[in-house]
């Protein structure tokens, strides 16, 4: 039965970094709840995000580069559009569980200063578990040779412990192996309000 790593990532942008230890980790949908701003402000942020935008209340929500509608569109399974996909990305928390993928993604965000959270994973997705899902790749990416994906791509934790990725292939294709490791923990859910109590380590990368 395959196991979840012990350690779970999360880059925090400097500029959240107050926020996020007074209230957690909040999804995309769930800042723009809080914030209660604009029409314009929310489209803006709903839609594909080629650059990163700094809400009015000073929060900063990431890019979406790696996504651009056509190409994300040629890997979605059929009766999704982009905007489903964003939509459901800024429903969720995400969390790497790649060393990795964190040293690339580390690297990516060397524009802006960042605070690098370590999590216990396993406590972390135990305090969620009705939320936990578990990915085999990088679902915020369409570019390089996109894998295709759909609803079926967020794997429920407990069925992935139990089954490892059969839900996750399509039907006629084959399944993944069980050795396959995930490439991230995803909460389904608007925030994580006690993330800092699964908090193991920080790292602040520039000037937080």
């Amino acid at each position: 039965m395959p196991s979840l790593p012990a350690k779970a990532f999360h880059f925090v942008d400097a500029s959240n970094w107050p926020a996020v230890q007074q209230e957690g980790l909040c999804s995309t949908d769930e800042l723009l709840r809080r914030g209660a701003f604009d029409t314009e402000v929310e489209a803006s942020v709903r839609a594909h995000r080629p650059e990163g935008i700094a809400l009015p209340d000073g929060r900063y929500i990431r890019d979406q580069r790696p996504m651009p509608p056509r190409a994300l569109a040629r890997c979605l399974d059929p009766g999704l559009a982009p905007a489903d996909w964003y939509a459901l990305l800024n429903g969720c928390v995400f969390f790497w569980l790649d060393p990795e993928r964190v040293q690339r993604h580390r690297a990516a965000l060397r524009g802006r200063p960042q605070v690098l959270l370590t999590f216990d994973a396993r406590a972390l997705a135990a305090a969620h578990e009705a939320v936990s899902h578990v990915t085999p790749f990088n679902i915020g990416s369409a570019v390089r040779k996109a894998a295709p994906r759909g609803l079926r791509t967020l794997v429920p934790l407990a069925q992935w412990q139990a089954k490892a990725w059969a839900s996750e292939a399509l039907t006629g294709q084959a399944v993944r192996a069980a050795s396959h490791r995930p490439a991230e923990l995803v909460l389904r859910v608007a925030a994580v309000s006690d993330a800092m109590r699964h908090v193991t380590a920080t790292e602040v990368l520039g000037a937080a």
